[in-house]
């Protein structure tokens, strides 16, 4: 469910040099509604069953029908109903709720255990398998052919059915009628309007082809025919299309329509999607929503939720009032929960799809940067909220950076992680014991890295109250700067070799031409590193090296030069196709380029070409990098997209498998370099789960529900918008 995002304007003083100071526009965070699901699949004890139906009460108790009797959620999956004994041998063939309540059809009756079980009618139809509820206790009860109708507990009237398979009913309220989809014709069943008696055949109203499903809306004057390639909206008084049909959806074969509330639901073979009153689509569809896609059934469910059947299951779609900041606590207990691990920002690996139960924290190369981006978030945390919890979260992870620096022998070269020695680090790459044999450490460690330790380290140190901690942190941006001036600008590995993204030198940078990307961002990278060494040692060299490389080597202009120029090359593989983990790099590496930039010149120089690369990345609506280059004082940056994404980020952080290359509702661009698939990017809950690295426009994607992510990915974004006063 979207809601409009509510900014205003003000003047806020960023926390950046006096030239940024700006009026800025900013958020207020209120409430707005969040998504969520809870799945609930079939119980491995009843084996091969088949689902039909679901329904909520006024209660909240929530039954499926299946041609096993009744189920209900009992232990987080899908099993036998017992609450009400009599029933339990009663066979059921349908299911509906009447002002609330449950109501039943068996082989004999329609009843109800509401009303005091009051509601019983026997309706003597045998092999009657579907009831509709009319109005006034009224209802109609169908065989595969005829319908009956009930009214004061006596059979009033009937119809014989032979147009076919009969696929659905609704009952029309405004003109106290019933229609029935049968085969591929919608057929009105008008009940008498004084006394009972008996009639022959409906009247045929519409007729077409594929016909699925059907129901009314918009307080029924309108009616909505699905087919198997799209649905019809049908005027509801005289049964005249109101437009043509719809087929440009998630997925066009339609196999049951809902309206709920303002939002009219679609099952599929595909997912679920809803569209708005405002003619926007939300689509929920993998395992991230639903127990599985192939829906059989929707329905409304208690507290504003919808519940969505499917072949495997039941998925609960919860609408839950909260802001971004309840949000970031979220994130904040699923990253303490499961993911720290000796301090650093890990990966969990699940060995059973999707059961947190069964995952392991485990390595990556990446160790360092995950948790140079949380700590960061943590950083700005404490800045804008001075909790303690925030603050020893910060020492925690700042420990666990450091000792990447020193649990090696190389002096000033971090680890990319470390492990304790055993059997799941030993027939692992790249990995060393320590001197005393107890942890191994891993080497190889790439620009990645270096950029997250820098942009961690410049935080820490200007942001942390105690003053023995903020030594520690410049003592390590000192130490690992020094490693690469004295390296000769490159970072030297355990076998004294360059590692193979660690290069800064003049003969490394201005070998690729102007429109290969790395040519600019090592650039970027190793200027914001000397800036920010020499603002917190003082050391003049470190200042002298800057200015050798900006004027003498050509890196101002590196830095200057137009993303949007950027383009394969023949024969340098770096540019088959737009490196988005470098986006993450050059970003990160501005907020120091900027911040500690030698002067006001440079500084207009760098804002230019950080709004330069900002503005080729607007589309993808990433909140960090808005952020980023808002903490420059920018007037332009996208505040809504970026608090849009943040709404728009699925509380679930597993990598499910997720499809969109079917979906007819996108529209497709022309395969391009910048790898945009669409016209306009999907909601972050539509899309595979990925960190800030890699490409938002990708349409399919996941491993099937083996890993979660992290929660920095919204941490970091969102405090760095309270620390710049962009978000309140």
């Amino acid at each position: 469910m979207k809601m409009r995002l509510i900014v205003t304007f003000t003047i806020v003083l960023a926390n950046v040099p006096a030239l940024a100071k700006s009026p800025q526009r900013i958020y207020r965070d209120h409430p707005f509604i969040q998504d969520y699901s809870v799945k609930i699949p079939l119980s491995a004890a009843l084996g091969d069953v088949e689902l039909w139906r679901v329904r909520a009460d006024r209660n909240g108790r929530i039954i499926v029908l299946s041609n096993r009797g009744l189920l209900q959620a009992n232990g987080g999956s899908l099993a036998s109903d017992n609450l009400y004994q009599p029933l339990l041998d009663t066979q059921i063939n349908d299911i509906a709720t009447y002002r609330e309540q449950f109501v039943y059809l068996t082989e004999d009756a329609v009843l109800s255990n509401a009303w005091a079980g009051r509601f019983f009618v026997q309706h003597q139809t045998p092999k009657a398998n579907t009831l509709q509820m009319g109005s006034d206790f009224d209802f109609l009860v169908l065989t595969d052919e005829r319908a009956v109708h009930f009214s004061n507990g006596k059979q009033c009237s009937h119809w014989s059915i032979s147009q076919g398979r009969k696929k659905g009913v609704a009952y029309d309220c405004r003109h106290n009628r019933y229609l029935l989809l049968s085969g591929d014709s919608v057929v009105g069943l008008k009940p008498p309007a004084s006394s009972c008696r008996k009639t022959g055949a409906g009247v045929t109203v519409f007729e077409g082809s594929s016909l699925n499903c059907l129901a009314l809306a918009d307080s029924n004057r309108t009616l909505l025919v699905g087919t198997a390639d799209g649905y019809i909206p049908l005027d509801a008084n005289c049964f005249r299309p109101r437009s043509d049909m719809k087929k440009w959806l998630p997925c066009s074969d339609i196999r049951c329509i809902v309206e709920i509330d303002d939002r009219i639901w679609f099952g599929t073979a595909m997912g679920a999607f809803c569209l708005r009153s405002d003619g926007q689509m939300d689509y929920y569809a993998s395992k991230r929503w639903l127990v599985d896609d192939e829906v059989v059934d929707i329905s409304k469910g208690p507290d504003n939720s919808v519940l969505i059947l499917s072949r495997r299951g039941l998925s609960i779609i919860c609408f839950k009032e909260m802001t971004l900041e309840v949000k970031a606590s979220h994130f904040t207990g699923l990253t303490r929960k499961r993911h720290i691990r000796y301090g650093l920002n890990s990966a969990l690996v699940m060995t059973e799809a999707g059961d947190l139960s069964t995952g392991a924290l485990v390595d990556e190369d990446n160790d360092g940067l995950w948790t140079a981006m949380y700590l960061a978030s943590e950083l700005f945390r404490y800045t804008v909220t001075k909790s303690d919890e925030a603050l020893q979260n910060c020492y925690e992870s700042f420990e666990a950076m450091e000792r990447l620096v020193q649990i090696n022998p190389i002096e000033g070269f971090p680890s990319r992680s470390f492990e304790r020695s055993g059997h799941q680090t030993a027939d692992k790459q790249h990995w060393h014991p320590t001197e005393e044999g107890r942890w191994v450490w891993k080497g190889t460690t790439s620009s990645d890295e270096i950029v997250g330790h820098f942009f961690a380290y410049t935080l820490f140190a200007e942001l942390v109250p105690d003053e023995k901690w903020r030594s520690r942190a410049v003592a390590l941006i000192d130490s690992i700067m020094d490693h690469i001036v004295r390296n000769n600008w490159y970072l030297i590995d355990y076998d004294d070799k360059p590692t193979l993204w660690g290069r800064w030198h003049p003969d490394y940078v201005n070998q690729f031409p102007r429109q290969v990307g790395d040519r600019r961002l090592n650039s970027v990278e190793i200027i914001s590193f000397l800036q920010a060494a020499y603002h917190f040692t003082r050391k003049e060299v470190y200042k002298q090296k800057a200015f050798e490389l900006l004027d003498k080597y050509g890196y101002l202009d590196n830095i200057t030069t137009p993303v949007a120029t950027f383009s394969r090359v023949s024969g340098i593989d770096l540019t088959t196709e737009w490196n988005h983990s470098d986006d993450e790099l050059a970003f990160l590496s501005y907020w120091n380029l900027y911040r500690y930039a030698f002067s006001g010149k440079l500084r207009r120089l760098y804002c230019e070409a950080i709004k330069d690369h900002w503005q080729i990345e607007r589309p993808e609506k990433n909140p960090l990098w808005n952020f980023i280059y808002a903490g420059t004082g920018a007037k332009d940056f996208d505040i809504e997209e970026a608090v849009w994404t943040l709404r728009e980020f699925p509380l679930d952080t597993i990598s499910w498998t997720i499809r969109n290359s079917h979906r007819k509702d996108l529209t497709l661009l022309e395969p391009n370099f910048r790898q945009q698939s669409t016209t306009n990017v999907l909601p972050p809950d539509e899309r595979p789960m990925s960190k800030h690295n890699a490409n938002s426009f990708r349409l399919d994607g996941g491993d099937s529900g083996q890993y979660e992510f992290s929660g920095d990915i919204y941490l970091l974004p969102y405090w760095m918008g309270r620390y710049l006063k962009i978000i309140q």
